[in-house]
């Protein structure tokens, strides 16, 4: 079992930065991939970044690359994405999820999500 607990969301201009973190708890986080997901109002869930369960591999969504970077904190359980230069259509609520399948899912365990808010 895996729980996952997303914090760092707010509100912020066009253009800035946030920190988003995800913290696990379980004994087995060590052998799950990490994703970021978002779901925008009246939109469909989307893929925005993954990294591996080793931090050796990362995965971004075309239109975040670049912008965002995830990363890992093995000794915190903690996986970040960091976001930059944000823009309106980054709004969305962001949800970490874990898998033991490296980007193809599915994805097991799912937090509670993070509003983001990007004003123009």
């Amino acid at each position: 079992q895996v729980q996952l607990v997303e914090s760092g969301g707010g509100l912020v201009q066009a253009g800035g930065s946030l920190r988003l973190s995800c913290a696990a708890t379980g004994r087995t986080f060590s052998n799950y991939h990490i994703g970021w997901f978002r779901q925008a109002p009246g939109k469909e869930r989307e893929f925005v970044a993954a990294i591996s369960r080793r931090g050796s591999s990362t995965y971004y969504l075309d239109s975040v690359e670049g912008r965002f970077t995830i990363s890992g904190d093995n000794a915190k359980n903690t996986v970040y994405l960091q976001m930059n230069s944000l823009k309106p259509e980054d709004t969305a609520v962001y949800y970490c999820a874990a898998t033991r399948t490296w980007l193809q899912g599915p994805y097991d365990y799912w937090g509670q999500g993070t509003q983001v808010t990007v004003s123009s």
